[in-house]
């Protein structure tokens, strides 16, 4: 299953779709970037250079 970082965003929203267009199993992650996650230890391990969306 691919897990997809992400938050809705015009850019996370086009990654879904590709997603659903090839009908491949996929869990979102939410990245709620209002309140400043994409700079958090964790998500920077996954994509250091803090952008989503993130596989």
């Amino acid at each position: 299953m691919i897990e997809v970082y992400s938050w809705p965003t015009p850019n996370g929203h086009k990654v879904h779709i590709m997603l659903e267009e090839c009908r491949l199993p996929y869990r979102v992650i939410p990245v709620d970037i209002g309140a400043g996650e994409q700079f958090d230890a964790s998500f920077l391990a996954i994509s250091p250079n803090n952008k989503i969306p993130a596989i």
